[in-house]
């Protein structure tokens, strides 16, 4: 399972082909206060960064998704699971372009990703940072079920710790069913914006 469709998103497997589209997108400069190390990435890092995501699909099960608007059949950003620096822990990340703010795409793609890590890898937990000015990210952890744990310090950043077991995620199965049905949109093919949330 390499795809998974939702309402208006396609998560599909990143390849090569993607790299002026990805580039385009963790170029601009108002991505680095997203990005772990806060600078914008060349275009030989976005390169690097593609063959590590597909690196991590070849180990594991789980890995990073291009998420492309099915109404456009473009790229608007990622979203996917790696793990959390340094430890054993998966965490889930996500990424998209400004138009795609407020519209409910970062929690559509971040439900079904987390979705993915419990039925399909069978992970036992998955956990979610951010920095604790990044309000957007932290209300689409809250909306797919994560509870705020702690405050931490990843890839040097101040950060707030979101997480959610398997347990509690069965016992939030009907609220992630139930997400609610999302604003289409008429949009010119996406712009070179500011893309919204988490790192890569």
């Amino acid at each position: 399972m390499r795809e998974i469709e939702t309402e208006r998103l396609l998560l599909r497997q990143f390849t090569m082909d993607d790299l002026d589209d990805l580039y385009f997108i963790y170029s601009h400069p108002d991505l680095s206060k997203y990005l772990s190390n806060e600078q914008p990435l060349r275009l030989d890092q976005t390169r690097a960064a593609i063959n590590s995501i597909i690196e991590s699909w070849q180990q594991h099960k789980f890995g990073v998704w291009a998420v492309v608007y099915k109404k456009h059949r473009k790229l608007i950003g990622h979203c996917g699971l790696k793990f959390l620096e340094n430890t054993p822990e998966v965490q889930i990340g996500y990424l998209l372009l400004k138009d795609y703010w407020r519209r409910g795409f970062g929690t559509e793609a971040a439900a079904a990703v987390l979705k993915y890590g419990f039925d399909v890898v069978k992970l036992e937990r998955i956990v979610a940072i951010a920095k604790p000015e990044n309000i957007a990210s932290r209300r689409v952890m809250e909306k797919i079920g994560m509870k705020y744990e702690k405050d931490a310090y990843y890839y040097d950043n101040d950060v707030v710790y979101y997480s959610l077991s398997r347990q509690a995620q069965q016992l939030e199965a009907l609220q992630l069913k139930d997400l609610g049905k999302y604003e289409e949109l008429t949009l010119p093919i996406p712009q070179p914006l500011a893309p919204v949330l988490g790192g890569i």
